[in-house]
């Protein structure tokens, strides 16, 4: 019985270490942003493609890699997740320009993706006994890697540069590889299938998402009504061609079926959308306004992140108790309350009320995240879980890759308060559709009601 507890518990750990590289690298790059942006000579517009490109090559990369875990074997696809993000954080540090360091970090996108939909395959199928804790525990490695990359990132590039965001991936990829190979268990690939990856459905999401950023970045200064009408065309052409399908990219059927569904993938799209423009934008606005050091960047934005982690338990505790609708009308309120404040925020103010605003933001984190995940299972059926659960994540990845095209509009040409200020009115109508939808979503023991009632 022993034996069997210390090989479930490396089996968690060899998974967390490789599952927690996807978030450590979405996060550590905020505080690196602006030693980028001197380096390659960018604009905040230019170097927001280092956020967009991560994002959409993680939403267009999850769903495949499940699948071609389900073909290869998970164990397979694992370690060649990691060799991906080996090589991307290999070959970055050495980029002789921006495109090549744009395609480091998609190469990255695409082998930290891997490995999430691999391990989880991995932990179902081999964890019957205890498996809501050890998904907590898998949970716990994203979150705090989430949440402490941009410290990580602001000490590492005080200490060195920019480079060594990238290198710092290598004792977390080279543990996770040895310990895959003896602990990772050997599973019978299934047979393989190519047309079960749709790829023309990812074609043009990716074509759809590229003109939408490229019409939003484009506002301050000649706009790019081309960039627009391809948006239009490739998104109808994938609605169109996505109903059709027996396995499409996005469920375009099952969004039309189930409306709080869908309007929990929206009110998390925007929660996103919002939390990622202060995730990203103010370590850009501490180090070129306010000129703090990267290290001591780093350590601000603790008081957003922290806070998020901290308050997490206390929102799954109320979760256990009401269901997910009053934590998630509390993190509304909370969203909606720190982006009011931050309009209070200028030039004057003390750093001490720039982190009470910033803690109040995390802690709106801390019970959205918790919540929305719980009533997104409150409203959809158990078979019907697994789908659900990626169409959430790319919820997540569409608000990060917005949220970055919003600052590359608002932060392009001028950054001060007045900047942040327009940031955070955009932000607050986003706030008050949130808590609108939060308002709105039927409560766990309502929706009981109904099915009885029925």
């Amino acid at each position: 019985m022993t034996e069997k507890i210390r090989k479930r518990w490396l089996l968690i750990v060899t998974i967390g270490l490789g599952t927690l590289l996807n978030p450590l690298n979405s996060s550590m790059i905020s505080v690196a942003l602006t030693r980028m942006q001197h380096e390659f000579a960018l604009t905040f517009a230019d170097a927001s493609w280092l956020i967009s490109i991560f994002y959409l090559a993680s939403a267009a990369g999850q769903p495949v890699m499940g699948k071609l875990s389900d073909m290869f074997g998970p164990k397979r696809l694992f370690i060649a997740g990691l060799i991906l993000v080996a090589a991307a954080s290999m070959l970055a540090p050495l980029s002789p320009n921006f495109p090549f360091l744009l395609g480091c970090r998609a190469l990255q996108a695409l082998g930290s993706s891997t490995l999430f939909p691999s391990g989880m395959s991995m932990v179902r199928k081999h964890i019957t006994k205890g498996q809501g804790k050890a998904l907590a525990i898998l949970s716990v490695f994203a979150s705090t890697s989430a949440a402490f990359g941009p410290s990580i990132g602001g000490f590492l590039i005080a200490a060195w540069d920019w480079q060594s965001i990238f290198l710092i991936n290598f004792p977390f990829i080279i543990l996770s590889f040895v310990l895959a190979l003896f602990i990772l268990p050997n599973t019978e690939q299934g047979k393989f299938e190519i047309k079960r990856i749709d790829f023309v459905g990812i074609s043009l999401f990716i074509t759809a998402m590229v003109g939408i950023i490229l019409f939003l970045l484009s506002l301050d200064q000649t706009i790019r009504w081309w960039a627009l009408l391809l948006f239009l065309a490739a998104g109808i052409g994938f609605y169109v061609y996505e109903i059709k399908q027996t396995e499409p990219f996005i469920d375009m059927k099952g969004l039309t079926k189930n409306h709080n569904v869908s309007f929990i993938y929206l009110q998390f799209m925007s929660i996103n959308l919002i939390y990622y423009c202060y995730f990203f934008g103010f370590p850009t606005f501490l180090q070129q306004v306010r000129h703090y050091s990267e290290q001591h960047t780093g350590l601000i934005m603790l008081s957003l992140a922290g806070f998020g982690v901290i308050v997490s338990p206390l929102a799954g505790r109320i979760i256990d108790k009401y269901g997910s609708k009053l934590p998630l009308v509390i993190g509304a309120a909370l969203l909606l309350a720190g982006t009011g404040l931050l309009l209070t925020y200028h030039e004057t103010s003390p750093l001490f009320w720039l982190l009470i605003i910033m803690a109040v933001l995390g802690m709106s984190n801390g019970f959205t995240n918790v919540s929305m995940q719980t009533a997104l299972y409150e409203h959809v059926k158990p078979e019907e879980t697994g789908s659900a659960s990626g169409l959430f994540q790319t919820s997540r990845y569409l608000g990060a890759i917005l949220s970055s095209s919003l600052l590359g509009l608002t932060f392009n040409r001028h950054l001060d308060d007045q900047h942040l200020h327009l940031v955070a009115m955009i932000c607050f109508v986003f706030c008050v559709a949130v808590f609108a939808l939060a308002l709105k979503l039927p409560g766990k023991i309502k929706r009981k009601e109904k099915v009885l009632k029925s």
